[in-house]
């Protein structure tokens, strides 16, 4: 078939129909995808450059009540392995990040019920008080919703307390797929899609930078996917004038290893290396409103990831100094600062290291 119309519209940047989505998903040729969201990603991002980032992914909490069933990292409240992370282990933690030369933590918790909202401000007030240059990329749409129910409070007002304790930016943790068929198998005590949606609403409208992600390759259909992206499109659509909104969309595959997902329902990881890049070519051409595209090299390894740079990708995420939660269902590839700057150079681009605003930051820090 001849999709030489829709691809002149999406380069056009109009936003494409759900349905035409779903056609260039389903049947496009992939080198096609590939080269449309490459035109793009350069008409969108700076041409030639690779962004990545240097933070630490360190969890407030193993003590979790949603028990999503993609999850092995959570305990239940009373496990032998639960803890809370102690002020003393943040301080190893911020000042190893800093010697690596990052400024950043992404900060998440779990849903849990014996941390309020006072926990965390007075969290983010001491950390930020003992490391003033700390940034906090803190909890996601799912905690917002958590706390706003336990302090009964609106999410809009949580997110404001959080914005004054300290909260830099807002990850778009916990988004899986935004279809409420599916977060009802996978985390049926988590946010529902609009709830989701409607805190990132809020968050744009406090001007506090967010991203957007999609765990995919599990329960949902492929059209699922692609209603995924037009919800994150029309809430990037009618973000204030001058707002950050969502700064970066990324999709990584499902992990399966040892998941209730895969144990009680027999459902496995079976994204190919084809079919993830052309779930970032077809990201990039249905988000003509989201400037940056990351490529989950935690996930799918260096090779699929740097294929993906010239499939509508223009971030290769951060080298992950710490992480637990993917990596606790399989996920196993590592990087330093001079293996992702190395594997971004042998993909034919120049490297640029940022911050989460994907601001380019000139310094460039020793591995």
């Amino acid at each position: 078939m001849n999709y030489s119309e829709l691809y002149i519209k999406a380069l056009k940047l109009n936003f494409l129909s759900l349905e035409q989505g779903i056609d260039l998903y389903l049947h496009a040729p992939t080198q096609e995808l590939m080269n449309l969201a490459h035109s793009l990603r350069n008409n969108q991002a700076a041409r030639g450059m690779v962004s990545w980032q240097i933070d630490r992914n360190v969890n407030i909490s193993n003590i979790c009540y949603s028990q999503c069933k993609f999850c092995n990292f959570y305990r239940k409240p009373g496990s032998d392995e639960a803890y809370i992370t102690s002020i003393e282990e943040y301080r190893e933690k911020i000042e190893e990040l800093f010697e690596y030369g990052g400024e950043q933590l992404l900060l998440q918790g779990g849903l849990n019920m014996k941390m309020g909202i006072d926990f965390y401000v007075k969290l983010f007030r001491e950390l930020k008080s003992e490391y003033p240059g700390l940034k906090l990329h803190a909890l996601g749409p799912a905690e917002i919703v958590h706390l706003a129910k336990l302090e009964k409070l609106s999410s809009g007002k949580v997110l404001e307390i959080l914005l004054q304790a300290g909260l830099d930016s807002l990850p778009g943790a916990g988004a899986e797929i935004l279809c409420d068929r599916v977060r009802k198998i996978v985390s049926p005590l988590k946010a529902t899609s609009d709830e989701w949606l409607d805190v990132m609403r809020e968050a744009h409208k406090l001007n506090i930078p967010t991203s957007a992600t999609m765990m995919f390759g599990h329960v949902e259909t492929k059209e699922e996917r692609i209603e995924h992206l037009i919800r994150i499109r029309e809430v990037q659509a009618i973000k204030p004038e001058g707002s950050y909104g969502f700064l970066a969309f990324i999709p990584w595959p499902f992990q399966d290893e040892n998941t209730q997902l895969q144990k009680e329902m027999g459902v496995f990881n079976q994204i190919s290396s084809e079919e993830y890049i052309r779930t970032i070519a077809i990201s990039r051409i249905m988000l003509p409103n989201i400037k940056n595209i990351q490529a989950s090299w935690l996930t799918v390894g260096k090779d699929t990831a740097q294929i993906c740079l010239h499939a509508g990708a223009n971030d290769f995420g951060s080298i992950m100094i710490e992480e637990n939660v993917v990596s606790s269902a399989g996920a196993t590839y590592k990087f330093d600062a001079d293996g992702i700057t190395a594997a971004i150079m042998e993909a034919g681009f120049t490297p640029r290291l940022r911050n989460q605003k994907y601001e380019f930051l000139t310094s460039h820090p020793a591995s």
